[in-house]
C-alpha cells in the first residue's frame, strides 16, 4: 500500500527560491511541503559570492536584471536586514581597462535607476588601503553582503511556523500523470530508502540547475545550460566594501567581504552536468591573476578554500554563458499540457524574493486565492537555529563563556557545543537526520583555516556523547564531510594550505586510518 501525504503545494528544491516560495505561499494561507534531495542550499544558493547586487554589474549586459537587482536590494535590506551586511561597494578601473566602458558607466547606471557616486582615486585608496596604485577610476554603489544560508534557513523556519513542512534528503523519483495533471510525486528518502508519495494540487519545480531533469519526468523539455562559477575564500577579511572591476563581467573581478573572510571570484565555465563539480587549478590561477590587478594583496594572501556553484541558465542559443540573461525564467506548464506544474529557474540570489513572489502569484491564481504578496512588507523573523551561520558573529561573546559548561567545538569559528545542540534540534524538528554536513550548512564549522581537521572529530564525539550517533555511523559521516572539504582544498595546495592539508591527512588517515574501508 502506498504511503501518501497530501498537501496543497509541493515545492521541489530547497535553495533560496524554493524556501522563499514556501514562506510566500504560507503567508497567503496555503499549506506547503518542500522537499530537497540533499539539504538546504546544496545547489547554486550555497555556491555563490553572497553578493547582494546593486545591479551595477549588469547595466551593460542585462538592463532588466540590473533594475530587478536594484529594486530587490532595497526590499531585502528592509525586510531581511539581519541576513545582510551593509558593506557598500566600489567599482574600480585599472590601467588598461576599456576607457569607453568607464566613460559610459554613469549613464548606464542612470538609465537603470541605480544610485552611484564618483569617488576621487586618492580618497578611495584611503578608504580601502588594499586597492592597487594603478586604479584610475572609482564609483561607489549600494552593493551589500548577504548570508544565503541564513536567508534560506530563516525563510524555511518561518514557513514551518505557519504549518509548512520540510523534508531533507528526499528525492523526486517520478511523477504519475492523469488528465493533464500530476496526481502523485514519488519520493525516495535517501537516508532510509523509504518510498512515499505526495499528492498535491500544484507542484513547483524550483530545483535550479536540475529544473530540466524534473520537467523531463513530466515529459516537458527545458533547454538548460550549466555555467560553473568557482570562488576562493581568504583566511581574513581584505576590504570593508565589495570591490568590483569596472568592466564587462569577466573572471576574477569581484571581491565580497563576509564577516571575518572575503570571497574572490568568479569564473564562467560551461559544464555538461551540475553534479560533482569542483574548482580546478587553472580557475584558481585565473581568478588570482585577475583579482590582484585590483588588489595586489590577493596574490600573496592565504586562501583556505575554493568552491564551485552552477548557474542555472535557460539558453536561447547564446554561445557565451556570460551573455545569457541573469533574469529568471518562470514557466506555467499549462501551455505544455500539464495544468498543475510550474517551473522557476535562472535568476540570482539577489532576486530570489521577486522570483518567489511571481511564482506564488501563478500558484495562487490556480487555487483561486486573491491574497497579494506580503514578503515586500513583512519582516523575515530571526530564529535561533539560523544565527550560527553568520561568520565571526559570536567570537567576542563566545571566548568569554565558561568553557567547562559550554566547550568550544570549532576553534577557528568559535562555535560552542550549545550551538551544535541548537542546530541538531532544528534539523530533527524538520524531520531531518543530523550529520556533519547538515550541521556545517547551518553553521561555520569546517569553514575556518583548519578546514575541519579538528572540529569534525570534536563534533562527532559530542554527538556520540549525547546519543545522536551510535556504532560506526560517524565514520562514513566523517569521510563524507572531509571529502567535501577536500574538493575545495586540492586546487589551493601551496604555502600554508599544503601544510594544513598534510596535517589533516596525518591525523585522519595516518592516525585514524580513515582511508580504510569500514570493517
Amino acid at each position: 500500500m502506498k504511503k501518501i501525504i497530501e498537501t496543497q503545494v509541493l515545492i521541489i528544491g530547497g535553495g533560496a527560491t524554493g524556501t522563499g516560495i514556501a514562506r510566500d505561499l504560507s503567508l497567503r494561507g496555503l499549506n506547503v511541503i518542500l522537499i530537497e534531495k540533499q539539504d538546504l542550499n546544496a545547489g547554486a544558493s550555497g555556491g555563490n559570492h553572497g553578493l547582494l547586487h546593486s545591479g551595477a554589474r549588469y547595466v551593460c549586459s542585462d538592463h532588466e536584471a540590473a533594475v530587478e537587482c536594484n529594486n530587490e536590494l532595497n526590499i531585502i535590506k528592509r525586510t531581511a536586514g539581519h541576513c545582510v551586511e551593509e558593506t557598500g561597494g566600489f567599482f574600480v578601473a585599472v590601467c588598461g581597462d576599456d576607457e569607453k566602458y568607464i566613460a559610459d558607466f554613469p549613464g548606464m547606471c542612470r538609465a537603470a535607476g541605480i544610485p552611484f557616486k564618483s569617488v576621487d582615486v586618492t580618497d578611495a585608496r584611503q578608504m580601502e588601503r588594499s586597492l592597487s596604485e594603478k586604479i584610475i577610476a572609482v564609483y561607489e554603489v549600494n552593493d551589500a553582503s548577504i548570508n544565503p544560508f541564513k536567508l534560506s534557513i530563516e525563510n524555511m523556519n518561518d514557513a514551518v511556523s505557519m504549518g509548512g513542512q520540510y523534508f531533507s534528503y528526499c528525492m523526486l523519483q517520478a511523477v504519475e500523470m492523469e488528465n493533464k495533471k500530476v496526481c502523485y510525486a514519488k519520493i525516495q528518502n535517501r537516508i532510509s530508502n523509504e518510498i512515499f508519495y505526495i499528492k498535491a494540487d500544484t507542484y513547483v519545480n524550483a530545483s535550479g540547475a536540475w529544473a530540466g531533469r524534473i520537467a523531463e519526468l513530466a515529459g516537458i523539455p527545458i533547454n538548460m545550460v550549466f555555467s560553473k562559477g568557482s570562488l576562493l575564500v581568504t583566511s581574513k577579511r581584505i576590504t570593508k566594501r565589495v570591490i568590483n572591476r569596472l568592466r564587462k563581467a569577466a573572471d576574477g573581478d569581484i571581491l565580497v567581504p563576509g564577516g571575518a573572510v572575503s570571497i574572490l571570484g568568479t569564473t564562467s565555465v560551461r559544464v555538461d552536468s551540475p553534479d560533482n563539480i569542483f574548482p580546478t587549478v587553472d580557475e584558481v590561477d585565473r581568478i588570482i591573476t585577475e583579482g590582484e590587478k585590483m588588489i595586489p594583496l590577493l596574490k600573496t594572501c592565504r586562501y583556505v578554500r575554493a568552491y564551485s556553484g552552477v548557474r542555472p541558465l535557460v539558453s536561447k542559443g547564446n554561445n557565451d554563458d556570460r551573455e545569457v540573461s541573469r533574469g529568471f525564467t518562470l514557466i506555467d506548464h499549462e501551455k505544455d499540457g500539464v495544468d498543475n506544474l510550474v517551473t522557476i529557474t535562472g535568476g540570482k540570489l539577489s532576486t530570489y524574493r521577486l522570483m518567489a513572489e511571481k511564482t506564488s502569484d501563478i500558484i495562487c491564481k490556480k487555487h483561486g486565492i486573491i491574497s497579494k504578496c506580503q514578503t515586500k512588507h513583512i519582516v523575515l523573523p530571526s530564529t535561533k537555529s539560523g544565527e550560527w551561520s553568520e561568520p565571526g558573529l559570536h567570537i567576542t561573546e563566545s571566548v568569554t563563556r565558561e568553557s567547562r559548561h559550554d566547550p568550544i567545538l570549532c576553534e577557528c569559528e568559535i562555535v560552542p557545543a550549545t550551538a551544535i545542540d541548537t542546530i541538531i534540534r532544528s534539523i530533527k524538528n524538520n524531520k531531518g537526520k543530523p550529520d556533519l554536513t547538515s550541521i556545517a550548512l547551518r553553521s561555520r564549522v569546517g569553514k575556518g583555516p583548519c578546514q575541519g581537521s579538528f572540529c569534525s572529530t570534536r563534533i562527532l564525539s559530542h554527538m556520540y556523547n549525547t546519543g545522536e550517533l551510535t556504532h560506526a555511523a560517524g565514520i562514513n559521516d566523517l569521510r563524507k564531510f572531509l571529502n567535501e572539504r577536500w574538493k575545495g582544498e586540492q586546487s589551493l595546495l601551496w604555502d600554508q594550505a599544503i601544510v594544513q592539508s598534510s596535517l589533516k591527512e596525518m591525523i585522519h588517515c595516518g592516525l585514524f586510518g580513515l582511508e580504510l574501508e569500514t570493517q
